[in-house]
């Protein structure tokens, strides 16, 4: 199969790989750019454990080819905040008791920073709908919605 040198910008980063037509934007992130923050849930668009922004949207990178992201940019959990400096987001979710087993986090923050970007003063039913692509089995999404409302008002 052939490949294809692609060049992607991950978290401020001009990163390459060499792909092949059929590699999803998840395998290059996790096994060519070390990008183990995003989660390998279902490989079918239907967790949103996956979920980077790319070019300023959320979307699934398990449903997104690799050549179609060369020359972008691409947003992961570890683009968001640091360890020493949390984004708001990210000290909510902990505040708030929204994180559990925290497979899903990662997803769950990259779509709610999308979110809140787009609408920095979100309604709760908005919250609702912004994170519907992002399946949690532990929380019952309660304090996650809380976790965000909180991060929305000290935007």
């Amino acid at each position: 199969m052939n490949t294809y040198n692609i060049e992607i910008k991950v978290n401020d980063e001009w990163r390459e790989a060499a792909v092949t037509a059929t590699d999803t934007l998840l395998e290059v992130l996790r096994s060519k750019l070390d990008a183990v923050e995003v989660k390998n849930g279902c490989e079918q668009g239907d967790c949103g454990a996956c979920t980077v922004i790319l070019e300023g949207k959320p979307v699934n990178s398990c449903l997104v080819l690799a050549v179609q992201a060369n020359g972008k940019e691409v947003t992961t959990v570890k683009g968001i905040g640091t360890q020493d400096s949390p984004h708001h987001l990210q000290t909510a979710f902990v505040e708030h008791g929204a994180i559990q087993c925290g497979y899903c986090t990662p997803g769950l923050i990259v779509s709610a920073k999308a979110l809140l970007d787009e609408n920095p003063d979100p309604t709760r039913e908005e919250i609702r709908e912004g994170i519907c692509g992002n399946l949690c089995r532990c929380t019952g999404y309660t304090k996650i919605v809380e976790a965000i409302e909180d991060a929305a008002s000290k935007k």
